[in-house]
């Protein structure tokens, strides 16, 4: 399994926002300066966050993003899943194929032990929520072990 650096750095501005206790928007050069992106990579996360329903963008003169629920309601499988797709998406297959279709359609060995595999990283990242993360003493697997 790969993170993307799009899944590491929107996470990464999540946990920003999360960890703002002053709840005023933040700019995209904020954004930014704080993560060490490039203002249009930074825009670009933030408009999938928004997309997405996670962030909230503010209009006026002191505007910028704010997140759009608590911390505490939003799992990491959410954030995950508004970045990119899950480990074993719709379109696996086609990655590593050089066929037209995948010459192991209707009789995959391999097919099993990724959706294995899928369901139980999706099960961990649906119980450990932004808030577990942002407070900097999250035991990840005392948390799922905890809420299950």
């Amino acid at each position: 399994m790969k993170v993307t650096a799009t899944e590491e750095y929107g996470l990464r501005c999540m946990l920003l926002f999360a960890a703002s206790d002053s709840g005023l928007p933040l700019t995209l050069p904020e954004v930014s300066s704080k993560e060490g992106l490039s203002i249009p990579y930074a825009g670009k996360l933030m408009a999938l966050l928004k997309q997405a329903g996670l962030v909230k963008a503010v209009r006026g003169r002191s505007g910028g993003y704010v997140i759009a629920k608590p911390a505490e309601e939003i799992a990491l499988k959410e954030i995950l899943n508004a970045l990119g797709e899950s480990f074993y998406g719709q379109h696996h297959c086609e990655r590593y194929t050089r066929k037209e279709k995948c010459v192991h359609e209707g009789d995959c060995t391999v097919g099993s032990v990724w959706i294995a595999f899928d369901r139980f990283i999706d099960q961990v990242l649906q119980k450990v929520t932004l808030a577990d993360l942002a407070s900097g003493k999250c035991d990840l697997l005392g948390a799922v072990e905890a809420k299950q």
